[in-house]
C-alpha cells in the first residue's frame, strides 16, 4: 500500500488554485483516494529557499495572462485579480490550518482561492477570510480567534519547514510515490505516480 499524496496549497497562489479546482476530480477519476491537502504559506517557503514570487518579477503580466489562458481551458470562471495581488496570505494560511483541524481543509481552501481568484477578494482582509469560513461552517469569530493562537502559529510553520525538507519548492506541489510534483502543469503526473 503507497502513502496517501499530499497536495501543498497557499491561498495565494493563482496556479495552486486552479490545481485545487482539478485535483479531486483527477484522482476521483483515477479511482485513487483523494489527497490529503497541507496549507503551507507560501512566503515562509520562499524566505527558507531564497526565492521569491514570479508576480513580483518581469513575468508578471505573462504569467498572468498564462494563469487566465489555463482557467479559461478548464472551463472556470474569468479570472478575477484580487488587489493586492500577490498580497499577504499570512491570516487566511493559519485559517487554512485551523480549518484542517477540524476537518474542513479542502472546503475551507476552495471557498478562499474562490473568494480570491472567482470574486477577486482580497485575503489580507480578515473579513474575506471569514466569508471563507462561514461557507463552511466555521464561525467568523471562532476562526479569527483560532488563527491568533499559538498552536495554530506553530503548526503553519511546521507544515511549511516539513514542506521544505521534502523538496516542495512551490505551490502546488503534490508528493506522491515519494516524489514531488511541482505546478498546476503537473497534476496528471502527480495521479499517475500515487496510482
Amino acid at each position: 500500500m503507497s502513502e496517501r499524496a499530499a497536495f501543498y496549497f497557499d491561498l495565494g497562489s493563482p496556479y495552486a488554485y486552479l490545481a485545487a479546482e482539478r485535483i479531486s476530480g483527477l484522482f476521483t477519476e483515477a479511482e485513487l483516494e483523494q489527497p490529503e491537502w497541507r496549507p503551507i504559506l507560501l512566503g515562509g517557503l520562499f524566505k527558507e529557499l531564497g526565492r521569491s514570487s514570479w508576480g513580483t518579477g518581469p513575468e508578471r503580466e505573462a504569467g498572468m495572462a498564462e494563469v487566465e489562458r489555463r482557467a479559461a481551458g478548464y472551463g472556470l470562471p474569468p479570472l478575477v485579480w484580487p488587489d493586492p495581488w500577490p498580497g499577504d496570505t499570512l491570516t487566511a494560511m493559519r485559517a487554512a490550518t485551523f480549518a484542517k483541524q477540524t476537518g474542513r481543509t479542502v472546503s475551507f481552501a476552495l471557498a478562499g482561492f474562490r473568494q480570491a481568484f472567482a470574486a477577486g477578494r482580497d485575503l489580507g482582509d480578515p473579513d474575506s477570510v471569514a466569508i471563507a469560513g462561514a461557507a463552511c461552517e466555521l464561525h467568523p469569530r471562532a476562526l479569527l480567534k483560532a488563527v491568533a493562537t499559538n498552536g495554530v502559529k506553530e503548526e503553519l510553520r511546521r507544515a511549511t519547514a516539513e514542506a521544505a525538507a521534502l523538496g516542495v519548492r512551490g505551490v502546488p506541489a503534490v508528493v506522491a510515490g515519494g516524489e514531488v510534483f511541482w505546478g498546476d502543469d503537473r497534476l496528471e503526473e502527480a495521479v499517475a505516480a500515487a496510482g
